[in-house]
C-alpha cells in the first residue's frame, strides 16, 4: 500500500474491553461502536503494555515498549529526546498531523506537559476538564468561555481541581456527581476541534489523535446519560468472598483501605446499589463518547472521506469497576485493566465485520499504520504490525504467542515499591512481583474472571516455573532495543 490514507485515532481513557454493546455487553449502548464493529476488525483480544496512562501512552505512540521508552511512570517531568513519535513520522511523511484532548506522555501536574517534537501542527490541549491551569493551557476552559459558558457555574462534581493530588473537594458538592450538559463536554470538544481540524485540512493528507478524558474518574457524566439507564438494572462487580486471602499484599490492604492504595472507593463500605450506580455512571460516559463519536463518523461520510480514512477506536487501559473488591488502577493485572477495546477500519482497504481474537498489544499499533500507508516500519520499533490480519491475509486467530505488560513503581503514592510484569499466552496468565516471593497465576480457560490465584498450588509448581521461564525471556526480548542501529562489523 502506498496510497496516503487518512488517520483517526480516538483514544479514550480507562475504558474496559467488554464494555461495547456488539462486543458482549448487554447493560450498555454503543450503537456508533458497534456500527464501527460492522464495518471494521475488532481485536477483541487488544492488551496494553502497561495498566497506567504515560506508560501505556508513550509505548504506542512509538511502538516500543514502556520500559524502553523510559517513561515508565506517571509524572515524569520530561519525555526523551531520543524517542520518536508516530506523529512526527506521518508529519515527516507529508501529512499535517493534530491533537484534541490529552497527550500526557509528560506530567501535567498543575501545568501544560512539556512537548517534544511531536510532528503537530494543531493542538487543542486538554489533559482534563477541570480548570487547572494558568493562561489559557487547557484549550477547553478557552473553548467554554468562547460560548459564554463559565466551568464553576455547571459543574457539579466532586472536585474543582485535580492538579494536585489529591485533588480539591468541591465545597457545593450535592454528594453526588453532575456533569456538565453534553453540548459543554470535554468530550464534545475533543470531537468539536477534531472536526474543525479535518476541515481546514480536506484535500491534504491529515493525522489527529483524539483523546478525550473520559471514562476516567471522577465518574461525572451528564444527568441527561444517567437518566438513560437504570441502575437497579446494571451489573455488579466481579468479586468473590475470599478470594482475597491467596491474592498479594499490596490487593488485600486495598480491599480493605480502597483501591490505588486507599485513594479510591472501600468496596466493603458500598451498598448494592452504589456498586450498580458505579457502572451506571462509567456506563453513561461511554454512550456520551459513543454519540460523539458518531457524530465524528457522520462528518467523515458526509465529507466524502470515510473510504480514505483509517480509523482507530481503542484505550489505553481499563478501570477496575469494583472487580476483585478494587476501584480505579495501580499495580494490577486484571482483565478489567489491561485488557482494552480496540477496532480499526478502513471500508476500502479493511475486512469488514472481521471479529480477530489474536493476541495484540497496544504497541503494534503503531507499525500497522505505517505499514497501512506504505512506509517501512522503523528498525527501532518493538512492536509488529497485523496489517494482514486487518486486510484478510492472515489468520486471524493468531498473530502474538503471548503479551506482556509492565508496572514499575508507576504511580506516585500508590504501590511505589511495586515493580511487576504480566505475561499472558491466552490461557495462562502469570503475574510477577519482582524482589517478592509471591504472585499470581490464573487459568482464563477455568477460571475466566481470575478468583483462583494458582501462585502456591502445589499441582501447578512445574508449569508456574515453565512460565516464569517464558516470561523472563519475554520481558528481556520484548525490551531487546536496537536504536543505536549497528550498521558496521566494529
Amino acid at each position: 500500500m502506498s496510497k496516503q490514507y487518512n488517520i483517526v485515532w480516538f483514544c479514550t481513557d480507562q475504558q474496559r474491553w467488554d464494555t461495547i454493546h456488539s462486543l458482549g455487553n448487554p447493560y450498555i449502548h454503543t450503537p456508533n461502536l458497534d456500527r464501527l464493529v460492522e464495518e471494521g476488525v475488532a481485536l477483541t483480544r487488544a492488551y496494553t503494555q502497561s495498566p497506567i496512562c504515560t506508560p501505556s501512552r508513550a509505548c504506542f505512540m512509538t511502538g516500543r515498549f514502556p520500559r524502553s521508552t523510559k517513561a515508565i511512570f506517571n509524572g515524569n517531568d520530561k519525555f526523551s529526546k531520543d524517542e520518536k513519535l508516530i506523529s512526527k513520522l506521518f508529519q515527516e511523511q507529508g501529512y499535517v498531523c493534530g491533537l484534541t484532548g490529552k497527550l500526557h506522555l509528560t506530567s501535567a501536574e498543575g501545568k501544560v506537559e512539556k512537548r517534544v517534537d511531536d510532528g503537530y501542527t494543531y493542538f487543542a490541549y486538554s489533559h482534563h476538564p477541570h480548570n487547572d491551569w494558568p493562561n489559557d493551557g487547557n484549550q477547553y476552559q478557552v473553548w467554554l468561555r468562547e460560548h459564554g459558558v463559565k466551568w464553576e457555574e455547571i459543574y457539579g462534581g466532586k472536585f474543582t481541581s485535580m492538579a494536585t493530588w489529591p485533588p480539591v473537594a468541591n465545597p457545593g458538592f450535592s454528594g453526588k456527581q453532575v456533569g456538565v450538559p453534553p453540548q459543554y463536554h470535554q468530550t464534545t470538544f475533543c470531537v468539536e476541534k477534531a472536526i474543525e481540524f479535518m476541515k481546514q485540512n480536506e484535500g491534504h493528507p491529515w493525522y489527529i489523535n483524539i483523546n478525550p478524558f473520559d471514562p476516567h474518574p471522577p465518574l461525572d457524566p451528564p444527568q441527561a446519560y444517567k437518566d438513560k439507564l437504570k441502575v437497579e438494572d446494571m451489573p455488579l462487580p466481579k468479586y468473590r468472598e475470599g478470594e482475597m486471602d491467596k491474592k498479594p499484599p499490596h490487593q488485600q490492604k486495598d480491599l480493605l483501605q480502597g483501591g490505588q492504595d486507599g485513594q479510591a472507593e472501600i468496596y466493603g463500605e458500598l451498598t448494592e446499589y452504589e456498586k450498580r450506580e458505579h457502572f451506571r455512571d462509567y456506563y453513561a460516559e461511554i454512550e456520551l463518547i459513543d454519540d460523539q463519536f458518531g457524530r465524528l463518523m457522520q462528518y467523515l461520510e458526509e465529507s466524502g472521506q470515510r473510504d480514505n480514512t483509517i480509523v482507530i477506536f481503542m484505550s489505553d487501559h481499563g478501570e477496575m469497576n469494583g472487580d476483585h473488591g478494587l476501584y480505579w488502577k495501580g499495580a494490577y493485572f486484571y482483565e478489567g485493566l489491561v485488557h482494552v477495546p480496540l477496532i480499526i477500519s478502513c471500508p476500502s482497504i479493511f475486512k469488514k465485520g472481521l471479529r480477530s481474537d489474536a493476541l495484540v498489544g497496544l504497541v503494534d499499533v503503531a507499525p500497522t499504520l505505517l505499514e497501512a500507508i506504505g512506509e517501512e516500519v522503523p528498525y527501532y520499533m518493538q512492536g509488529k504490525s497485523f496489517l494482514k490480519i486487518l486486510t484478510g491475509e492472515a489468520d486471524p486467530h493468531h498473530f502474538r504467542d503471548a503479551v506482556y505488560a509492565e508496572y514499575y513503581h508507576t504511580l506516585k503514592g500508590t504501590h511505589e515499591n511495586i515493580n511487576a510484569t504480566m505475561y499472558f499466552d491466552g490461557r495462562y496468565k502469570l503475574v510477577c512481583y519482582h524482589g517478592e516471593t509471591y504472585g499470581e497465576l490464573y487459568d482464563l480457560s477455568t477460571d475466566p474472571d481470575e478468583f483462583e490465584n494458582l501462585w502456591n498450588d502445589p499441582a501447578y509448581k512445574e508449569l508456574k516455573a515453565e512460565l516464569i521461564m517464558k516470561s523472563y525471556n519475554n520481558a528481556v526480548l520484548s525490551n531487546m532495543d536496537d536504536s543505536m542501529h549497528r550498521l558496521y562489523s566494529f
